[in-house]
């Protein structure tokens, strides 16, 4: 039986490229498909890629429509393939291709597809969590329309062997993963792993009561005892509780013996997370600015309804309901959440500002300055941020 599936993944010239070589598939051919107004052409997909999702006109996704042969194979297959290929985490954007016609989707033709599209977006969520991502935000919906593009731009890769074709991949892979069947085993990817004592250890206790316990950030965190450890490269020795250890593809990179409070913790994870020469750790912990109109700024200043989260702690900090244009080229909010940032008087380079700090893992967030209408602006910096949809909100 023949069957088609829609495909949305970036640059449409690579996602075609990648599926019209696979096993079973007859036909991958580009186009638009998401939309809400009648026959998109290139141009207007491009002109329009700015538009928030929720208005009144809906743009048109970059999409690949792929015909297979059920029967030589099927939509797990491409549905796996497809996660693996792209950057579901990335909203409105892969790579620097930014907007919202770049963004990650699945438009479905049957239950089935459904089916399996929710499932796999549920197991691979776990291992982009696992490997130090954020949350997936493709669009999973029933397909409504496919309209073919332009005819350059079919089999472009073909006739332009040089041509645009990044990768944008992730590099987490569906056979990669280990089943946690024991707890002890390597999660693969970023993890954290707590050394408790077998025995009473105060500064255990104490370090679950400052930390472990209101953790919420994406890289995993679990707390074991040292001889129940498999598969781990661990250069640290295993002599204090508690020992905190960063790991990646079971491999230690950061070992700290013996008890830290919050803000060494964050610290060390934002080295972990972030990388030292990072925009983001230059930010979080050396008060740096984003410059305005920054790429993370285009990629959220229009996303849909959620919150943004400490990308260390992941508590929630602001809300889409309170974000509005500014003009500066700054993430702007009316207010931050109750509770997780803290104002501090910041009176530096000649200037009186208030200064916003994550109030969990101690990061530089932004300032807050006043407006003429009597409220006041949340300026904050969009690369210490990461975006959770609110539907996804645990």
């Amino acid at each position: 039986m023949i069957v088609s599936i829609v495909f949305a993944a970036g640059c449409f010239w690579g996602v075609e490229k990648h599926f019209e070589h696979m096993a079973g598939v007859i036909n991958a051919e580009s186009g638009y498909a998401g939309g809400n107004y009648a026959n998109p052409t290139y141009n207007d997909v491009l002109d329009m890629r700015r538009l928030k999702l929720d208005s009144k006109t809906k743009n048109y996704a970059e999409s690949v429509q792929v015909t297979y042969d059920n029967t030589k194979t099927d939509a797990l297959t491409l549905i796996k393939s497809f996660w693996e290929l792209h950057d579901p985490t990335q909203l409105n954007a892969q790579g620097n291709d930014v907007g919202n016609n770049y963004r990650s989707a699945i438009y479905y033709t049957n239950e089935n597809q459904e089916k399996v599209a929710q499932s796999t977006e549920k197991e691979y969520q776990a291992l982009l969590i696992n490997a130090g991502y954020g949350v997936i935000t493709t669009e999973i919906k029933p397909l409504v329309k496919f309209y073919p593009a332009e005819n350059y731009h079919q089999d472009y890769l073909q006739r332009n062997p040089h041509g645009y074709c990044p990768n944008h991949a992730t590099g987490v892979k569906f056979s990669k993963m280990q089943l946690n069947t024991d707890k002890a085993i390597p999660l693969g990817g970023k993890e954290i792993i707590v050394i408790k004592s077998e025995n009473y250890c105060p500064y255990c206790e104490q370090f679950d009561k400052d930390v472990s316990s209101k953790y919420k950030g994406s890289i995993p965190l679990r707390t074991l005892y040292a001889k129940d450890l498999k598969g781990f490269k661990i250069d640290t020795k295993l002599f204090a509780t508690p020992t905190i250890l960063f790991i990646k593809d079971a491999k230690e990179v950061i070992g700290h013996p013996g008890y830290m409070n919050a803000k060494e913790f964050y610290k060390i994870l934002g080295l972990f997370k972030l990388g030292k020469n990072s925009q983001a750790y230059n930010v979080a912990f050396h008060e740096g600015t984003d410059a305005p109109g920054c790429r993370q700024y285009e990629i959220f200043k229009d996303t849909p309804d959620g919150v943004f989260v400490d990308k260390l702690s992941g508590d929630v900090l602001f809300d889409t309901r309170e974000r509005f244009h500014s003009g500066t080229g700054w993430l702007s909010f009316y207010k931050a959440a109750d509770s997780t940032v803290v104002e501090k008087e910041d009176n530096r380079y000649g200037m009186k500002r208030i200064e916003l700090v994550s109030k969990k893992s101690g990061i530089h967030l932004g300032h807050v300055f006043p407006r003429a209408d009597g409220r006041r602006r949340f300026c904050i910096d969009a690369t210490v941020l990461e975006f959770v949809p609110r539907d996804k909100i645990k």
